[in-house]
């Protein structure tokens, strides 16, 4: 039944994917209109991060950046859906700008290591694409609670580079195959920008606000030297479907055993990413959810959570 299921979502998922670009653009742009509209939980909650993160923007250039927000994300979806169910090759093809590969191709030769930090930011799905082309690598993730969305996730990734990709669970045993392929001179992807549980991260500065942030890619990189690199896949502005590749060294106080400066550099890394193209970031998630113990502040969100 599980993978009855799984095929099922695959057919509908290729019957969108499989649109031409221009009606998948306005699905995708309707479908951010829609939620816009009907105060969905996406569309509050990236209001919300938007008056917390960006105090400074007058209301009326506010909202305009959220309905780009609430675009953005309604074409995430879509275009989501066409590079899960179009060959990799085919996607690719979609990359029409290339900056700092550069410093991707010194990192593989230096055998020292690498780990990309790839936050939510862009099309993350194509990046991963990029990423098994052109190199072996262990990407950290969480597998779905539905092992029909997990069966669904096995068919959509699997192509001919998908043997290049082991996917580490995010507990003991996949954190020390992290480090070992760091030894060995692999590489590593790691989303750096979600709350982790409490008891798992430190508090740093994220667009001025305290936010709690994994530990991990600071002990990763101070522990095995590796070379850091944040890597996005940005969307072009224009008529057709195309991206830029943007891959930028990190802050260098990533590598410092003081983890809390390694922490807060790693914030600065994705939040300079995230205002070059401030559309382009996952609003939609809780990062500020917990807050600092002593503080006195409190869950922002939770007016929203209870409807007051």
């Amino acid at each position: 039944m599980t993978d009855l299921l799984a095929s099922l979502l695959h057919a509908m998922a290729t019957a969108v994917g499989r649109l031409p670009w221009p009606l998948q653009r306005a699905l995708g742009d309707g479908l951010g209109g829609l939620a816009r509209r009907l105060g969905t939980r996406e569309s509050v909650v990236a209001l919300r991060n938007l008056e917390l993160a960006l105090p400074a923007l007058d209301p009326a250039a506010r909202q305009a950046l959220h309905r780009e927000v609430m675009r953005t994300t309604g074409r995430q979806a879509v275009e989501t859906l066409r590079l899960w169910t179009r060959p990799h090759a085919d996607n690719l093809a979609l990359i029409r700008e290339r900056h700092g590969e550069v410093l991707f191709d010194a990192a593989l030769a230096s055998g020292r290591g690498l780990i990309v930090a790839a936050p939510h930011h862009g099309n993350w799905e194509l990046l991963n694409q990029w990423l098994a082309a052109r190199t072996p690598l262990a990407i950290l993730y969480k597998p779905p609670e539905s092992k029909v969305g997990e069966a669904f996730l096995r068919r959509v990734r699997a192509d001919a580079d998908a043997g290049r990709v082991t996917q580490v669970r995010a507990e003991g045993p996949g954190i020390r195959q992290l480090f070992k392929t760091l030894k060995d001179g692999g590489v590593v992807g790691i989303l750096p920008d979600q709350q982790p549980k409490a008891g798992d991260g430190v508090f740093a500065p994220f667009f001025g606000r305290q936010a709690l942030t994994m530990t991990l890619l600071s002990r990763l990189a101070e522990r095995s030297g590796a070379t850091v690199l944040f890597c996005s896949c940005e969307r072009l502005e224009g008529p057709d479907l195309a991206y830029a590749l943007r891959i930028d060294p990190a802050p260098e106080a990533i590598h410092d055993p003081d983890t809390t400066a390694s922490v807060a550099a790693l914030n600065a890394g994705v939040e300079r990413m995230a205002r070059r193209a401030p559309a382009q970031y996952q609003w939609t998630y809780k990062r500020y959810t917990l807050r600092p113990p002593g503080s006195g502040e409190t869950n922002p969100y939770r007016d929203l959570e209870t409807g007051r």
